[in-house]
């Protein structure tokens, strides 16, 4: 039962690929366009987890700022018991003083680690960038490829269209068209000027013979 769904399963995935394949070889600008979207929304995430990056190390300096400023005053407070002669005082400034400080110090360390992940990350995203960029001009220059050999084809086809045999009978019936058309155009002319035409004849005719009698 296993063997005959891995079949089933590899007979899916084969068809599958073909479809791609097929599909890739039929609009391969279409397929680069929504490829070039899909990383672009990657950009745009890896953009948002920047920004919560920059805003994780602004909080963790804020932390440290704190922690450190807090460890000073307990620090001074300490002298300040000390010299008072508050010993109970004294040792519940100097605890809190190393509490601060211990805090101080892994708050420094984390920052310094996300400080050096941010720097990889940021260097990373540049080359993300500049590499989204040279995808778009390369993008272009396809489609420029693509619209040239387009244009080609449409022009061969309509020149090459000269030589067949159908596109020569449309011209020829075209031009026996245009002829009978011009026909019928003077036939119409003459019919419509051929009385004018008779009566300056008999007009033209008896003139002749009275000049001749006379």
């Amino acid at each position: 039962m296993a063997d005959l769904l891995t079949r089933i399963k590899n007979i899916i995935m084969a068809d599958l690929h073909e479809m791609i394949d097929q599909k890739e070889k039929q609009k391969p600008i279409a397929l680069l366009n929504e490829y070039l979207r899909q990383c672009e929304k990657e950009a745009e995430k890896v953009h948002h987890l920047l920004e919560r990056q920059h805003l994780l190390k602004t909080e963790l300096t804020r932390e440290y700022n704190q922690a450190k400023e807090l460890a000073d005053k307990r620090k001074y407070q300490a002298q300040i018991a000390s010299q008072a002669g508050e010993n109970e005082l004294y040792e519940f400034a100097v605890l809190e003083q190393a509490k601060y400080e211990e805090r101080a110090s892994r708050i420094q360390e984390l920052l310094q680690q996300t400080t050096n992940e941010l720097e990889q990350l940021e260097r990373k995203y540049e080359e993300m960038k500049h590499k989204l960029k040279d995808m778009h001009i390369r993008h272009m220059q396809l489609m420029g490829r693509e619209n040239v050999a387009r244009a080609h084809y449409r022009m061969d086809k309509v020149l090459q269209a000269g030589w067949n045999d159908t596109a020569y009978s449309r011209f020829h019936e075209m031009e026996q068209y245009l002829e009978r058309l011009e026909q019928n155009v003077k036939a119409n002319y003459y019919a419509s000027t051929i009385d004018a035409r008779i009566a300056q004849l008999e007009k033209k005719l008896e003139t002749e013979k009275t000049n001749s009698i006379s």
